[in-house]
């Protein structure tokens, strides 16, 4: 009874070897690469991976730009290549060396999950120049760029959300409905209360809105109106996308 499931097992076992000793034997592979072969995929590589990281920062949105990030698209892509070439056709070094950097730990904590793609996404170019398909690579990557900065372009699967977020502090005594009436209508194309929080001992409370403005250039009027309306307390706007801070009281 348990002879035909051994057997099926030891027969996927020796295909899956089969398969390995295709892909690394040296005969399967190409000819070691010559010396202007491997400067061509390194500078080959590193134009693509700079196509990437570009079309990183043209598309990026948000408050936390980093350079190091960018730079690091780029060797990180150039360094896949490199990693490719030293492995390809040796199954032993393939294992040993991936198993090396295993232990290697990305220490960056991404602001935006569109971070991890772009890393995925220099790696997998850095991938296909390493493993001389040239042609996938200069076909597929200003494919893929050109499909993400058309969706970064026209904002598509964009939310109608609020564009920024207000974040104010009343007197519990204040009516902040009435209050905020004349400056949200004047200043607020839609705005929406999201939360309201007593601090300072239950002496005051502090409300967060979220908001669409009329025209956002006249962000400094409608702050002046606000503070105007609470008596001069505390009033923080931020963007939408962007964390807003939480002060300790």
């Amino acid at each position: 009874m348990l002879t035909p499931l051994f057997a099926t097992q030891a027969q996927a076992v020796a295909e899956s070897d089969g398969i390995l000793d295709a892909l690394f034997a040296p005969g399967a592979q190409l000819q070691a690469a010559g010396a202007k072969e491997i400067i061509f995929a390194i500078l080959f590589s590193f134009v693509l991976n700079s196509l990437i990281a570009l079309l990183y920062k043209v598309t990026y949105r948000g408050t936390k730009y980093s350079q190091d990030y960018v730079n690091t698209l780029i060797i990180l892509g150039t360094v896949v290549t490199m990693v490719i070439m030293v492995v390809h056709g040796n199954k032993e070094m393939a294992f040993g060396m991936f198993a090396a950097f295993s232990i290697i730990r990305f220490r960056r904590t991404v602001s935006q999950a569109r971070d991890i793609g772009f890393i995925f996404f220099a790696m997998a170019a850095g991938l296909a120049v390493g493993a001389r398909q040239y042609e996938l690579a200069l076909v597929t990557v200003p494919l893929v760029c050109a499909v993400i900065y058309v969706l970064g372009a026209m904002t598509l699967f964009s939310s109608k959300r609020g564009s920024h977020v207000l974040r104010i502090r009343v007197g519990n005594d204040l009516n902040y409905d009435q209050a905020f009436a004349e400056p949200f209508k004047r200043f607020a194309l839609t705005h929406e209360l999201v939360s309201a929080e007593t601090i300072q001992a239950g002496m005051m409370t502090e409300l967060v809105y979220e908001i669409t403005l009329h025209n956002p250039s006249e962000l400094n009027l409608f702050t002046n109106a606000l503070q105007l309306a609470n008596g001069n307390n505390r009033v923080l706007i931020t963007k939408a996308n962007d964390q807003v801070a939480q002060d300790s009281d």
